[in-house]
């Protein structure tokens, strides 16, 4: 840990042991057993779901980070950014859970993190992700990519173990243009677009995932610009094109946010298909060149 150390120390009191919680400059949580019987690896967790359906393949076991630095003007999950919000749970507790209703991730299923953002929690990951394979678990990443710090050797060492833990790793691209992407997010996007050559570099599987919103990324330049970055990449296993929904609006209602994206309608369905068609373009032309 060393000087890694630096941002917040929580003391808690549980039964009769004494644990200090940390969170260092990667955004990993952990605990310390104050007692000297040692580490206690601790994720902070918004929630678990038991049968997700659209967070890779099969039915999945899904865990839901708490916190995120992203500010998605469409995120449906605004509950989960705060950074010290959630439940601290051990990654036993969570594969115990997962073992509940195993036998429905049994036909290509498996555990999916996602958030909130994963890369946060490396370390929490790595060790939920060892016991995982263990017991042969098919493990998955929903990212955004925006923790990723090629500068940070530390961590960058740490997300290498991870990655040899890692079957899947869906990558959520908002927008291809820096300048825009900034706009939709409050991020910059090239730490996330060296994130996805990370992955190929890794030969770690990768789906791209992009959710289009009338007016903000359904421009078709943009969207052939996304299908020609990602064209490149020999990792790249499947394309999710999601249209985008307004379900997510009263959620910041009740948690007395401010709607980014109030009278934004709903996209067309019809139209994302169209739209998924051009990335698509976007994707053949770069391996046409790469023959």
């Amino acid at each position: 840990m060393g000087n890694t150390i630096s941002l917040e120390i929580h003391l808690f009191i549980c039964s009769c042991f004494c644990y200090n919680y940390f969170t260092d400059q990667a955004g990993n949580i952990f605990q310390i057993l104050v007692n000297g019987k040692g580490v206690n690896m601790q994720g902070r967790i918004h929630s678990l779901e038991s049968f997700g359906t659209v967070d890779g393949p099969g039915t999945r076991f899904v865990v839901f980070v708490q916190g995120c630095p992203m500010r998605c003007a469409y995120c449906h999950n605004p509950d989960t950014w705060e950074m010290n919000g959630g439940t601290m749970m051990e990654p036993a507790y969570i594969i115990e859970q997962y073992e509940r209703n195993s036998a429905f991730y049994q036909n290509g299923g498996g555990l999916t993190v996602t958030g909130g953002e994963p890369l946060m929690q490396v370390d929490f990951l790595t060790e939920l992700f060892t016991l995982a394979k263990e017991k042969n678990i098919h493990t998955c990443i929903d990212s955004s990519g925006i923790a990723f710090n090629p500068s940070n050797t530390a961590w960058l060492e740490k997300l290498d173990k991870l990655m040899t833990l890692t079957d899947l790793v869906m990558l959520d691209i908002k927008h291809i243009d820096p300048d825009k992407h900034r706009e939709l997010t409050s991020q910059p996007n090239q730490h996330i677009l060296e994130f996805a050559s990370y992955l190929n570099e890794k030969k770690v599987d990768m789906w791209i995932r992009h959710v289009v919103v009338p007016g903000l990324t359904d421009d078709d330049k943009y969207l052939f610009d996304l299908g020609y970055f990602i064209g490149q990449f020999d990792n790249l296993k499947a394309l999710d094109v999601l249209p985008y929904h307004t379900m997510g609006e009263a959620k910041y209602k009740k948690l007395g946010l401010p709607y980014k994206l109030a009278g934004v309608p709903a996209m067309d369905k019809e139209k994302v298909v169209e739209k998924k068609q051009v990335i698509l373009d976007g994707i053949k032309k770069r391996r046409a060149e790469k023959k």
